[in-house]
């Protein structure tokens, strides 16, 4: 058998995470089976279905590296392919028009729940004759079409991840609707249950992996597969991403769609990394950094949780660092351009590109995500970068003006500036002043950079020193001072 898998988000919003890890494990299926893995975009919902979603999708799930081999195939375009089925069953004597009111729907559980009873519908026109029906017509009552349920049925199946799970037919809240309300004889917009099994045996799938938020739809599918005399594939329902506190990642908790972590400065290598361990854990479970191509290899849902996955934004970050950490200064330059830029910096980004790569090798090591780069490069793209409380206080400490007039007093004998020369230029100052070096350094970054922190001294210097900006810097300093 060829293994074949799906993802089939849909576009009523952006590239969800959840959805992502759902693609991370279908993909890493299938390229282990060396199956097939398929994109499907579930666009039936009109209403709330956007085209820049669907592009948000296939951006997302290109930049993660989750290519597919088959599709995109849009819902939107197969109404031709659902409807006859859904005619199949009627008959069949498995489906049946359905012509109660909504608020007649209503009534009927709200009287359900005065009674503590569990809301469902009550089957009450699965046996209506050609008469009733006539008259429900007559009255210009629009008809669903619902499945018949067998409340005595008993659905088993041996999820990949869970093992043995069973539902009685009496839990499915009774005959389910598969079509929307439409005139009499015609048949209504296809809803969802109904369209993703036409859809999963139209396309051969042999194995259905999602999120267990989704293990309630699947003894409904069953059915349906069963009804459509289709064979029925295997399921497999992944844990749910959970946030600190154990519930269901949202909104609430912030970033949730794959193009807002992309903005934030992750790295494709390193969130698709990150998602493969929220619910797998490889053989080896000392490892953590690894390929998707690699992980592939591993993959198996003997080893996919039950339990839901927590996010662990920690855990995230240091793996992108890792990942940061190993980036060419070239390459990541390309990557840290857009983050300077949004930041309002400005900088021929083309003419001085080894300058900019300069840059990029100083901060490289201390990236943890691409957005970090604006502050902590402030100082070399501001001309008048002004100076912090603790930088200030620094500066106005006995002796540092003295320090700083003679650095600049220094420099200009000391062109071009080197790294080497630049040390022999601080150790000659602290010798003349007798000052040791480590007391020197520290106002010296003070006024270079205003700050107390931060990347590299020397480096630092010789960056400043490239835009002729290091004497205005002292200058500055000294008139702070002052």
């Amino acid at each position: 058998m060829t293994v074949r898998v799906r993802i089939a988000p849909s576009p009523t919003g952006n590239l969800h995470i959840g959805t992502a890890r759902t693609a991370v494990f279908n993909w890493l299926y299938a390229r282990h089976h060396g199956g097939t893995f398929i994109l499907r975009i579930e666009d039936t919902d009109l209403e709330r279905s956007r085209p820049e979603f669907t592009q948000n999708i296939l951006d997302g799930l290109q930049w993660l590296g989750l290519t597919w081999d088959e599709g995109p195939v849009f819902q939107s375009d197969r109404l031709d392919l659902y409807r006859p089925k859904i005619q199949e069953l009627l008959d069949k004597g498995l489906a049946y028009r359905a012509y109660e009111t909504p608020e007649e729907l209503d009534a009927m559980r709200a009287a359900q729940k005065a009674k503590g009873e569990a809301p469902r519908y009550n089957n009450g026109h699965r046996n209506l004759t050609p008469a009733q029906q006539a008259a429900y017509e007559a009255e210009g009552r629009t008809a669903v079409i619902r499945f018949k349920i067998n409340d005595d049925r008993e659905i088993v199946w041996n999820d990949l991840v869970r093992g043995t799970i069973t539902w009685k037919g009496h839990d499915l809240g009774g005959d389910m609707v598969i079509a929307r309300a439409s005139s009499a004889g015609d048949i209504g917009q296809p809803l969802y249950n109904f369209v993703v099994v036409v859809d999963d045996i139209d396309m051969a799938i042999t194995h259905v992996i999602r999120g267990e938020d989704h293990i309630g739809n699947t003894p409904k599918q069953i059915l349906l597969y069963e009804a459509l005399g289709a064979n029925v594939p295997e399921f497999g329902h992944t844990p749910l991403i959970l946030n600190q506190q154990g519930a269901k990642l949202s909104k609430r908790d912030g970033v949730t769609s794959i193009s807002d972590f992309q903005k934030m400065g992750y790295v494709a290598p390193a969130l698709a990394n990150y998602m493969t361990l929220l619910g797998w854990t490889p053989p080896d479970a000392t490892q953590e950094i690894f390929t998707l191509a690699e992980a592939a290899q591993q993959f198996g849902f003997e080893r996919v949780n039950k339990a839901g996955a927590k996010f662990d934004w920690d855990k995230l970050n240091w793996l992108n660092s890792q990942y940061l950490h190993h980036i060419p200064a070239s390459e990541l330059t390309d990557q840290l351009i857009p983050y300077w830029q949004q930041a309002g910096y400005e900088f021929d980004w083309e003419g001085d590109r080894p300058w900019l790569e300069q840059v990029t090798a100083l901060i490289s090591q201390s990236l943890t995500r691409l957005d970090d780069c604006a502050a902590m490069t402030h100082y070399l793209f501001v001309k008048d970068v002004g100076f912090s409380e603790e930088a200030l206080k620094k500066l106005k400490q006995d002796g540092s003006a003295e320090m700083v007039q003679a650095i600049a007093a220094a420099l200009p004998n000391y062109q071009p500036l080197t790294e080497t020369n630049s040390q022999d230029l601080i150790k000659q100052v602290a010798k003349d002043l007798g000052r040791k070096e480590g007391q020197l350094k520290p106002i010296l970054r003070a006024a270079l950079t205003g700050e107390t922190k931060g990347p590299d001294l020397i480096q630092s210097w010789l960056l400043l020193n490239h835009r002729s900006w290091d004497i205005p810097r002292l200058q500055a300093a000294l008139a702070a001072i002052d």
